[in-house]
């Protein structure tokens, strides 16, 4: 087993981020392994900086609906084996998952779905949390260790989010999305943030209004969950809040070889 560094990036339109400093990103901290979530383009629209990478491999997951949703996966390591999620689940739907299966575990880079436009959104959301979970226990029923990473979307507890009180009926922070997360965690994924910094207080999102990330009213809703037979090599996992460029910025777990 090789040590490796993986992040995680809600990047708010790669077209943008890419003007604001994405490669001088990748320069600094090169992660090994980096999943993109919303990328917001279409095949023909990848940028000629993201096809010229001298380093990284990428692969694309794109939305059928031009500048929505969409994911990518950059690696440095041996390429990964890309398998596509279910055909008949909605986690096959508006280019929200990649699964990357490396030699001692498998990846799933997932920007799951906001619930805050309408209350079809909303159960759009539970329902894609309830299959993505139902897809993770069947990989690990195969033998399949489980890094799942991304945006969720969520807050879990209270210590996540600034206001937690405000935002209590709000998508985000609805006791069923959290609950969902509660699950998670019972049937025994880690997030491994808070395995690591349980009364830490950090963010990874901050609305653009209200000057929030300046002032630090934020949320906790990138994670890093891994299958509990992958705990005893998690060496580290942090926020990086000083990351500029979307309004999430980057979470890394580093697993021991």
């Amino acid at each position: 087993m090789s040590a490796i560094t993986l992040m995680s990036w809600n990047v708010n339109g790669l077209r943008a981020v890419l003007k604001k400093g994405f490669m001088d990103f990748l320069d600094t901290y090169r992660p090994d392994v980096l999943g993109i979530q919303e990328t917001k383009l279409q095949a023909e629209q990848v940028p000629a900086d993201m096809k010229s990478l001298s380093e990284y491999q990428v692969v694309w997951n794109h939305a059928e609906r031009r500048g929505y949703s969409g994911t990518a996966l950059l690696f440095r390591t041996d390429p990964p084996e890309i398998v596509a999620p279910p055909p008949d689940s909605l986690l096959s739907e508006e280019g929200r998952v990649i699964r990357a299966d490396f030699p001692e575990f498998t990846l799933l880079n997932i920007y799951f779905p906001n619930g805050q436009m309408n209350e079809e959104r909303l159960q759009y959301k539970l329902r894609f949390y309830d299959q993505c979970l139902e897809y993770c226990e069947q990989l690990r029923a195969r033998g399949r260790s489980l890094v799942i990473a991304g945006d969720f979307n969520t807050a879990h507890n209270e210590i996540d989010l600034k206001n937690p009180g405000p935002n209590s009926d709000r998508s985000g922070f609805l006791p069923v999305e959290r609950a969902w997360l509660d699950r998670l965690v019972a049937a025994g994924y880690r997030d491994t943030y808070r395995f690591l910094h349980p009364d830490r207080v950090e963010y990874s999102w901050w609305t653009y209004r209200f000057q929030a990330r300046s002032r630090n009213v934020g949320w906790r809703i990138d994670y890093f969950f891994i299958s509990p037979d992958l705990v005893e090599r998690v060496a580290d996992a942090w926020i990086l809040t000083d990351v500029p460029g979307s309004d999430h910025c980057p979470v890394a777990l580093r697993l021991s070889g």
